[in-house]
């Protein structure tokens, strides 16, 4: 039985969705920055974890600048 990798329990047919070539639970595919719950394939990923595509992956490691990958206004630190 595979194992989710956020929570290390076992992920059951009837609740696992496949992402990132892992197994997870449906409440455990969320993002590393903001915790908003993702779809499977709705989603970038960055050293093999999930991240909402805007504004958490853009702003994290899309191009810096004004104007330039469509995150100016979001800026983590």
């Amino acid at each position: 039985m595979p194992k989710c990798p956020r929570c290390e329990k076992e992920v059951y047919f009837a609740e696992k969705v496949t992402s990132l070539g892992k197994d997870w639970h449906r409440p455990c595919l969320r993002c590393e920055k903001c915790n908003k719950t993702l779809t499977s394939g709705g989603h970038a990923e960055h050293d093999g974890k999930p991240y909402c595509n805007h504004p958490c992956y853009a702003a994290l490691f899309g191009p810096k600048g004004f104007g330039r990958g469509g995150a100016e206004s979001h800026t983590f630190k």
